[in-house]
């Protein structure tokens, strides 16, 4: 009888949780669990355990933390593991080669793209945000380079017309523990071989940042609009009118212009800013204090607030 893998597994956020979960349910449970260090989160500012952390206590598999993995000591207690296999879902260290060599069948990790599109920090973030007609993930085998290895096994999904980055991230999460499961049993029976990325179809997937969820009206409407569903619900896109800061949750494109950020009309059905080429009718937005609504909601109560003629962004 074959001896089961023993499996290291390395992830912090809920996606990663979810390869996590879907492992233990198809009976690959790991040896240990690494995560990063807990981080302060809430008004209180306490320390939080990562989800990652938070289900592998339940079920009590070893835990372990360490801030970097450059350091020798750390290297040393996951080599004294004797893993087979690491799997690495969005842990967020960097894994030096050192690290990369201990396991017997190396390291391979799960990847929100359809590789090599948009290696880097935020894959389904910069797919809906592109236009991009379909995402999905990769399951690849890891090198020191950043998302370059060999491919290992790809799920695709298509993009939806009204799809944001929450509902793609947790469509892609389902997806990716899935493969993740085949590609451990078919790793373990020899049946998997990696796949060379072209690196001349390589794109990267930058980090997002607050500054860049600011609304630029000048913009052209269809570009606005993937964005605001791509940064949907982090980092948000807003932009304010009269001082007041507008958080844009749902936005569709219309005909119609004038002066970028004018409000061409407001009805129940949403508010209609001019664009650098065409419109938006928003139709969620959230005000300070509040939560997000619909704008037939603001509208009811804050009709005057949003008289046509005013400009967004000033």
């Amino acid at each position: 009888m074959t001896q089961p893998l023993r499996i290291v597994f390395a992830g912090t956020p809920e996606f990663a949780a979810e390869h996590l979960k879907t492992l233990l349910a198809a009976g690959q449970r790991p040896i240990a669990v690494y995560t990063q260090p807990d981080r302060p989160a809430g008004r209180g500012q306490k320390l939080m355990p990562s989800p990652v952390k938070q289900l592998a206590l339940q079920h009590a598999i070893p835990v372990l933390q360490p801030s970097s993995l450059r350091d020798p000591a750390a290297q040393a207690e996951l080599a004294a593991l004797e893993p087979d296999l690491l799997l690495v879902v969005a842990y967020g260290l960097i894994l030096p080669q050192a690290v990369l060599d201990i396991p017997r069948l190396g390291c391979i990790n799960s990847h929100a793209s359809l590789l090599p599109r948009w290696r880097g920090a935020a894959p389904i973030q910069r797919a809906i945000e592109a236009g991009d007609g379909e995402s999905g993930v990769t399951v690849m085998q890891m090198e020191a380079g950043l998302d370059t290895g060999p491919m290992l096994l790809k799920v695709a999904t298509p993009i939806q017309p009204d799809e944001t980055g929450g509902s793609l991230h947790d469509r892609l999460a389902g997806l990716g523990a899935q493969a993740l499961v085949e590609a451990v049993a078919r790793l373990a029976a020899g049946e998997l071989a990696g796949e060379v990325q072209n690196d001349a179809l390589a794109t990267y997937a930058h980090k997002l940042n607050k500054d860049e969820a600011r609304l630029d009206w000048s913009r052209p409407a269809d570009e606005l609009a993937r964005r605001i569903r791509a940064f949907d619900p982090w980092p948000v896109c807003h932009s304010s009118l009269n001082g007041t800061p507008l958080k844009v949750f749902g936005a569709l494109v219309e005909a119609g212009e004038g002066a970028p950020g004018t409000i061409l009309a407001a009805r129940r059905d949403g508010l209609t800013v001019a664009c650098g080429s065409g419109a938006l009718r928003l139709t969620r937005l959230q005000l300070p204090g509040g939560k997000p609504l619909a704008f037939a909601e603001l509208y009811h109560s804050r009709r005057e607030q949003f008289a046509v003629g005013q400009v967004l962004g000033t």
